[in-house]
């Protein structure tokens, strides 16, 4: 019999199965363009929210806690494979998002603690000097290209942009922000004052010994 002719469960004819190969290849990629979507709202969003209505004591630990997440989605972006973009030029996605209202609630929310230094690049190492309110907006502006680009159902494009931003600039930004963001919850955990841990620890020990005392 015929390949063509194959009962149900033999072999599928040769341009059928690639059919069906590049229609799960399309829905892959659509549910993965989807997932980064969504990853990458939530952080926008979070953003924002954050920028808004934190206070300074609460600001570190939540950002934090955004660009974690955002990084995890980027290294998603970074192992996979390569895209490539429909197009050779960028399609027109529209007017770029006013973000100098977003840098400016940052930098009063971070105050002291916005300027930060930094290694860019560990195989090429120069310390340099940022602010954490600048990066954490250009992290924004790049991923908010990707999405106005899967908003418009240019799936391709949105994942190739999202990727190639992330190993060109938004990747590192995010990396440097977070260890600068985990320094400060790491010296406010562990900086303690030896003589004030010593006063700590003889207050704990006359405490004890009173007690102690009472029930004798």
């Amino acid at each position: 019999m015929s390949e063509t002719t194959t009962p149900q469960g033999g072999q599928l004819p040769p341009g059928l199965a690639a059919l069906e190969a590049l229609i799960a290849l399309e829905t892959e990629t659509v549910r993965l363009a989807d997932e980064i979507s969504a990853s990458v709202r939530s952080f926008l969003d979070g953003l924002r929210v954050v920028a808004a209505e934190a206070t300074g004591g609460q600001a570190v630990s939540l950002l934090l806690l955004q660009i974690g997440q955002i990084a995890m989605t980027g290294a998603r972006l970074g192992v996979h494979r390569d895209f490539a973009p429909r197009d050779e030029y960028q399609p027109d996605d529209g007017p770029d998002p006013d973000l100098d209202g977003l840098r400016l609630q940052l930098a009063t929310l971070l105050g002291d603690l916005d300027t930060y230094s930094y290694v860019f690049d560990p195989y090429d190492p120069e310390i340099v000097e940022g602010l954490l309110s600048d990066d954490l907006t250009s992290i924004a502006a790049d991923l908010a290209v990707g999405v106005r680009h899967h908003d418009a159902g240019d799936v391709e494009e949105a994942l190739w942009w999202w990727q190639f931003s992330y190993v060109s600039s938004w990747g590192a930004l995010a990396g440097s922000a977070m260890k600068a963001l985990l320094s400060v919850v790491a010296h406010d955990r562990l900086d303690v004052d030896l003589d004030t841990t010593q006063e700590l620890e003889l207050v704990q020990v006359a405490a004890a010994a009173l007690d102690s005392g009472e029930k004798g």
